[in-house]
């Protein structure tokens, strides 16, 4: 039998291109698999941004809570089992190639693309675990997306901004449309976005049986130094974690809706919760680093705000490397005042990431001053070599860009060790 690596090689070929929004094929094998409905109750989450974190709340409370729970996010950083979790434990490389053996059968002549094919391989594992509820993170719009053959229990949207434009439009509208259409009939639609475009209000009202939103039917507000949560009579105390909170209101609205949240302990598994990548931070070789996998605007602005909330006695310098499909201008405007030196990077082993001088371009029409861009653009591996050294210790670096440039800093630090996470 093939291993975990060898099936992720030859699905990486399967199919012809590497996207191929729609429901039919898919759905067509899931069908032969028998599983259409892999949980008792299944909570999809959509959104430009918050999606991870979302899943990764409803995850831990539910397990809090004693309840089975399958976990499907991603994309992941240094595992490809990181996206399949059962209990909070990833799931093994013998039963993922059991699941792609069985989905191998099922599909027959059909082709699949990666993603669905895991997809697949997901809702099997889930299915054949008992698991009573199945937490499924959409990988691009709502739609179309694989994950949206299972009719939902109850839908999230963390988010409604513009990425992915060649897939899902430029226009806030258009976008909402795509990401809505993971509401069913009669099931129950919460909205952690502040201001939802009509195309998404309008699909509530059509849809959901109850629809929930932030701002206004729940909130996260500051008292003092603290945080509350409020949805009704229910008020909670959110700790000081790194996760967005519009996304930690949503998964507590969802659960509660469901009456599925721990009794009791509920801000002890928050404190615990912890994603790498998102505002992560690390203290490596003696130097602090802070390790983020935003990747489009609205994850800059984010990024922005802990920044702003976290300062150092030190500079920041930013190791930096994105996706050229992506808009750099608005990946880097926000934290321009908050990055003292630039240092765009490279991956040359990712035929979607930009060039130096791409990334140069950007961060200077982003009001970056040009005396602050280091123009070397080394390998992100390579960057990260040479500026640690020149770094003070009060200083901190930032690495961001997108879930590929994080990637490559965490593989390293794997590799050579000595890594402490701190916050």
């Amino acid at each position: 039998m093939s291993s975990l690596q060898d099936w992720l090689t030859r699905l990486e070929r399967l199919h012809p291109s590497e996207i191929e929004l729609g429901l039919e094929r898919v759905s067509s094998v899931a069908a032969a698999l028998g599983v259409q409905k892999p949980a008792p109750t299944v909570i999809t989450v959509a959104g430009t941004n918050g999606k991870g974190s979302c899943v990764a709340t409803m995850e831990a409370l539910l397990c809090r809570a004693g309840y089975s729970v399958g976990a499907y996010s991603s994309p992941h950083l240094l595992r490809f089992n990181e996206r399949i979790r059962i209990n909070g434990e990833e799931v093994s490389d013998q039963q993922l190639v059991e699941s792609f053996v069985a989905v191998e059968a099922a599909r027959g002549a059909t082709s699949l693309t990666y993603f669905e094919f895991t997809t697949l391989a997901a809702l099997w594992l889930y299915q054949g675990a008992g698991v009573q509820y199945a937490l499924l993170e959409v990988g691009l719009g709502g739609r179309l997306d694989a994950v949206n053959l299972v009719d939902a229990d109850l839908a999230v949207i963390t988010s409604v901004a513009v990425d992915h434009e060649d897939w899902l439009g430029s226009d806030r509208e258009v976008i909402g449309r795509e990401k809505a259409g993971i509401l069913r009939p009669g099931a129950p639609f919460v909205c952690a976005d502040s201001s939802p475009p009509q195309s998404v209000l309008s699909a509530s009202e059509k849809q959901a049986s109850s629809s929930y939103f932030i701002g206004q039917d729940f909130s996260i507000t500051s008292s003092g130094e603290s945080e509350i949560y409020h949805f009704g009579d229910l008020v909670l105390s959110i700790p000081d974690i790194t996760l967005p909170r519009p996304s930690i209101a949503a998964a507590l609205t969802a659960l509660t809706l469901l009456d599925a949240l721990p009794r009791e302990g509920v801000e002890a598994a928050l404190a615990q919760i912890a994603l790498p990548g998102r505002c992560q931070q690390v203290y490596w070789r003696e130097r602090n680093l802070l390790l983020d996998v935003g990747h489009n605007p609205a994850a800059a602005e984010h990024l922005a705000t802990w920044l702003k909330d976290n300062p150092v006695e030190g500079k920041t310098h930013a190791l930096i490397a994105a996706m050229e499909d992506k808009d750099l201008v608005g990946l880097f405007a926000p934290l321009r005042k908050l990055v003292d030196r630039w240092h765009p990077a490279l991956l040359p082993e990712n035929g979607r990431a930009a060039e130096g001088e791409a990334l140069c371009t950007g961060l200077l029409e982003a009001g970056v001053d040009e005396t602050n861009v280091d123009r070397r653009c080394p390998t992100v591996a390579e960057g990260l070599r040479q500026l640690l050294p020149t770094l003070n210790p009060q200083d901190r670096l930032l690495v961001y860009g997108s879930f590929f440039t994080v990637a490559e800093v965490l593989q390293q630090m794997r590799d050579e060790g000595n890594g402490e996470l701190r916050g």
